[in-house]
């Protein structure tokens, strides 16, 4: 009984937080009367464009289910696609909401343990899928940095600073999560050193056999990370099918300027205006780079939307961001009420 009201309290103060998000985010981002006007302008909104915004967040969230039904299966782990998917969804919402997005991971580790897949193998695969998931905006920024210099002083000339630091803390932690992936030796030393400096702190409290459980554990990570070093071919079949995910969601804005019914900007062009707000905030400690997401697409979709500008961003990041919020959030509530259960 005392068990069953603590995971009620638990799951309460839960379903409190992620109404306390949506209510926070609301007063700050669309309370505002400017945004009364809007209304004036979605009747010249195409509905019927409003399905494929929807396929295209949809699948989004299928094909990061898919990548994670393939790496688990990869690794042994039998779990169905439908509880991957879920893992997927708390994924999304904890990312959204917590600063340089590292909410997702521990509680997708959290949630993967329950489904019996150990902590050393799911964060491989957790780290494998953020590496390749940051490597697609690595590429992309790259390429747009050295080829698109026209691109770049076209769109993006008032956000280059950002832009530049974006693209460089991803490179930063692309390198170093790949470096810890494909050389767990360092990742055990370091690991074992951080736990010895946590008992020196009296931050952890010293317990004979964790040290033991430790290293145990990094030997596991380390024969995961071993074979996928070898077999290479895993992880190429994960950046092709993360790069389509990535464009499925950066579309939602052609849609969305398709449905105004406006021409003149090219399907790629506005694909790659998108990622390039998401390769300079997606490192930033703002959680789901609210705030700073809708100033850069201000500024930098001004000439593409005219004056559409403002109805065009509240769609494309409504349907792109707090529409997936929502359904993350609920779907997080249901995964703490089934996943591990029998």
């Amino acid at each position: 009984m005392k068990k069953t009201r603590k995971k009620s309290l638990k799951l309460l103060w839960q379903l409190v937080y992620i109404v306390g998000t949506f209510l926070i985010i609301y007063f700050l981002g669309f309370s505002d009367p400017n945004f009364v006007s809007i209304g004036q302008h979605l009747n010249e909104f195409n509905t019927n464009w409003l399905l494929l915004c929807g396929l295209c967040v949809l699948g989004f969230w299928l094909v990061q289910g898919v990548v994670l039904q393939y790496l688990t299966h990869t690794m042994h782990c039998k779990v169905s696609f439908w509880k991957n998917l879920k893992v997927t969804l708390i994924g999304e919402y904890y990312s959204a909401i917590t600063p340089f997005s590292t909410g997702g991971q521990p509680m997708q580790i959290y949630y993967m343990k329950k489904e019996k897949i150990s902590i050393p193998v799911s964060t491989v695969i957790l780290m494998i899928v953020t590496i390749t998931y940051k490597l697609v905006l690595v590429v992309i920024g790259i390429g747009i940095a050295i080829f698109g210099r026209g691109f770049l002083h076209k769109y993006l000339e008032g956000i280059l600073p950002v832009f530049y630091l974006g693209l460089a803390l991803n490179i930063f932690c692309v390198t170093f999560m790949t470096i810890l992936v494909f050389h767990p030796l360092l990742a055990k030393a370091i690991m074992v050193k951080g736990m010895k400096l946590l008992e020196r702190l009296h931050l952890v409290k010293k317990k004979d056999g964790r040290l033991k459980k430790l290293e145990d554990s990094m030997d596991t990570y380390r024969n995961t990370a071993a074979y996928l070093k070898n077999n290479p071919f895993v992880i190429v079949k994960v950046i092709g099918i993360t790069f389509i995910q990535r464009m499925a969601l950066f579309a939602v804005t052609w849609f969305v300027y398709q449905a105004f019914g406006l021409h003149g900007t090219g399907f790629w062009e506005i694909l790659f205006l998108q990622a390039v707000i998401s390769v300079s905030v997606d490192m930033l400690p703002l959680p789901g780079g609210m705030g700073i997401s809708e100033t850069l697409f201000l500024n930098i979709f001004s000439p593409v939307f005219g004056g559409l500008l403002l109805p065009g961003m509240v769609l494309s990041r409504g349907l792109g961001y707090y529409g997936e919020l929502l359904i993350s959030a609920a779907f997080t509530v249901v995964a703490q009420l089934t996943i591990g259960k029998k």
